[in-house]
């Protein structure tokens, strides 16, 4: 640009810091693009249309739980077959900003909107902790965490195993931060981060201790960068029982709960002790090993190949190279797959813990790969078609079919014709609204979700003797006993709860 003459010398001057900073702007922008890209896809990834899939019975309990929490406003921590109080405190904004303040108002999208969100805050979590093997490899492990099929179906899932892997995450971030830096206030995040994790259930010091065993077996920086370690410590420990003692005592409102939280262990024992009666969730040992691997189930092909060779080739990796940082996340991935392996007790939910770890070692080895003569192409080959295989299996998995009892990780999913006893039960209670609608089961969960807000409903183990209503739904051992009872003629007809558990529904006769 030309100026004419006389233009004071001052105006190139004063302009030029914003030409500084508009230059600035462009690369800070397209360092932080891709990140941001991935995070966006990952949230669209956990939150599209959450309602999809039918409410599996734990998510209902869950759910139902929280209801009550919104009815009452009070909350007593259950340790027999519940976990910590996280779930239904970061459910509540939730439910208040979507304007749902009681149990009949509640929806699907909203309770799952919970572990959608954490599970998005994991994504950023991975991206931070994968810093040390460079930026791309860093992009490289939150692209491949943020497209898991596990981690994606599990984070539109209402419970609390994706909220228990953000907080593990963010102890580790945390307590990394600390120990390079020196700063006390990273260990007191890390202590109220462990709180948190604790309070969200009970095997969280078992994430803890493994990262512990993982530090000191890498060998890694003899000594933290603070000079008052013991005080840093003793912070950490403070704030992680504050915070877990806040939660269970549901705010200074239930002291009991700190009790139960500790019974919570001894009920775990005996419940899964090696006396314990079985639970029908004893798989073998290999039984999460397949889940990462190849095989067909009703004819549809379940892998995670790609993924799994690379995370395979960077566990060789850490252990020729001298990396201590990688030394340590392989050690935890292998110790932490052990301890679920070791385990007879086994549901799919858990198999998310075993993804940070083996998606830092699958970016260890396209680092690796890229150090190569030609090799960043062939790194990001093996990258896009990881991602890509893992994006058609979540694809799959979670949209097309996330009820198919073919679906690995649709575990005890409820079927499609949960959805077909709240219209039912609304026309009964129309035709008779002065009767009750009776379900009569030993296992009727999620029921009660799709019940909710309904007068006169009932739940019985048992027929009782006035057994008439508005409606029955009835399990297949209780048929006889309710037919036997019943002093009206009804239709009968079948609806399934989940696949091998079939409900009688009676109709009255107009």
């Amino acid at each position: 640009m030309f100026f004419p003459a006389g233009t004071p010398a001052t105006f190139e001057v004063t302009n030029a810091p914003q030409c500084a900073n508009s230059t600035a702007v462009l690369p800070l922008l397209l360092r932080w693009l891709p990140l941001a890209l991935i995070t966006l896809g990952s949230l669209w990834l956990r939150t599209h249309d959450l309602a999809r899939r039918p409410m599996h019975a734990d998510e209902a309990n869950q759910a139902v739980k929280l209801g009550e929490l919104l009815d009452t406003g009070r909350y007593a921590f259950d340790p027999r077959d519940h976990h910590g109080p996280t779930l239904y405190y970061a459910a509540l904004p939730v439910a208040w900003v979507r304007g749902e303040r009681s149990l009949a108002t509640l929806t699907e999208t909203t309770v799952r909107l919970v572990p959608a969100i954490f599970g998005t805050i994991a994504v950023l979590l991975i991206a931070a902790l994968a810093a040390p093997l460079g930026r791309w490899p860093a992009l490289a492990a939150a692209l491949f965490f943020a497209v898991s099929p596990p981690v994606v179906y599990y984070a539109r899932d209402f419970i609390q195993e994706t909220l228990l892997l953000t907080f593990v995450l963010t102890v580790l971030l945390a307590a990394r931060t600390w120990w390079r830096t020196g700063l006390a206030r990273w260990a007191v995040v890390a202590g109220m981060c462990a709180g948190l994790a604790q309070a969200t259930k009970a095997s969280a010091p078992l994430f803890l201790a493994i990262a512990l065993i993982a530090l000191l077996l890498s060998r890694g920086e003899a000594r933290p960068a603070t000079r008052r370690p013991r005080r840093d410590l003793a912070a950490a420990l403070l704030a992680a029982l504050a915070t877990a003692a806040l939660l269970y005592s549901s705010f200074g409102t239930n002291f009991a709960g700190l009790r139960d939280a500790l019974g919570a262990y001894a009920h775990a024992a005996t419940r899964f002790g090696a006396d314990a009666a079985p639970t029908g969730h004893e798989k073998p040992w290999w039984y999460y090993l397949r889940l990462f691997g190849w095989w067909r189930e009703g004819g549809l092909v379940w892998h995670q190949v790609a993924f799994s060779v690379l995370a395979l080739a960077g566990l060789g990796a850490a252990w020729a190279q001298r990396d201590r940082f990688l030394r340590g996340v392989a050690i935890y991935a292998v110790l932490i797959i052990a301890a679920f392996s070791f385990f007879a007790y086994k549901t799919p939910w858990h198999v998310i813990h075993f993804v940070p770890g083996l998606a830092l070692l699958a970016a260890a080895t396209l680092a690796a790969l890229a150090r190569l003569p030609t090799g960043r192409l062939l790194a990001a080959a093996f990258a896009l078609i990881a991602a890509a295989t893992l994006f058609q299996q979540t694809w799959r998995s979670s949209f097309l079919r996330p009820a198919d009892q073919r679906n690995p990780y649709a575990y005890v999913q409820s079927g499609p014709d949960v959805r077909k006893f709240r219209p039912l039960a609304d026309a009964a209670l129309v035709h008779a609204p002065d009767q009750p609608v009776r379900v009569i089961a030993e296992e009727y969960w999620p029921l009660p979700w799709y019940f909710r807000g309904l007068p006169r409903v009932g739940f019985y183990s048992a027929p009782p003797d006035d057994c008439d209503g508005a409606l029955i739904v009835a399990s297949v051992a209780q048929a006889d006993g309710v037919r036997a009872k019943l002093r009206r003629t009804y239709r009968e007809s079948i609806l399934g709860l989940r696949p091998g558990v079939l409900l009688i529904v009676f109709t009255p006769d107009p």
